[in-house]
């Protein structure tokens, strides 16, 4: 398989079988990025952090390690995501969206962190 994968999901549930499912085919570098959901009239997340980081990210795509999986998870509407509770908050201590992670380390850029390519690209190539 050339390249890399990318798998959309929605919420924890689906969230955590892509990373399941993904991680049962060993030595695949996953890397996870959470954003707010998007508005389905608008195509526009309800975070403008996410809306500003999301091209940036998506432009170091191909710096991607073959092979790799590039999950792409909308956390849920703001009332959800505000809520402490909340099973990316309480299960990944994620702090904020945008939050792009590799896998299984604790390398992970957030919010502000995701705007700058070079971040991004040395997570992705390290």
């Amino acid at each position: 398989m050339g390249g890399w994968e990318e798998v959309s999901v929605h919420g924890y549930a689906e969230f955590e079988r892509a990373l399941r499912e993904r991680q049962r085919q060993r030595g695949r570098v996953i890397f996870a990025y959470f954003s707010g959901t998007k508005d389905p009239e608008s195509g526009a997340s309800w975070c403008p952090d996410c809306v500003a980081a999301e091209p940036i990210v998506r432009a170091e795509l191909p710096n991607l390690p073959e092979g790799s999986v590039f999950i792409y998870c909308q956390v849920g509407d703001r009332a959800y995501w505000k809520d402490p509770n909340n099973e990316f908050r309480k299960n990944l201590h994620l702090t904020g969206v945008p939050t792009l992670l590799k896998c299984g380390t604790p390398q992970k850029l957030v919010e502000h962190e995701c705007f700058k390519s070079d971040l991004v690209k040395m997570l992705f190539t390290e």
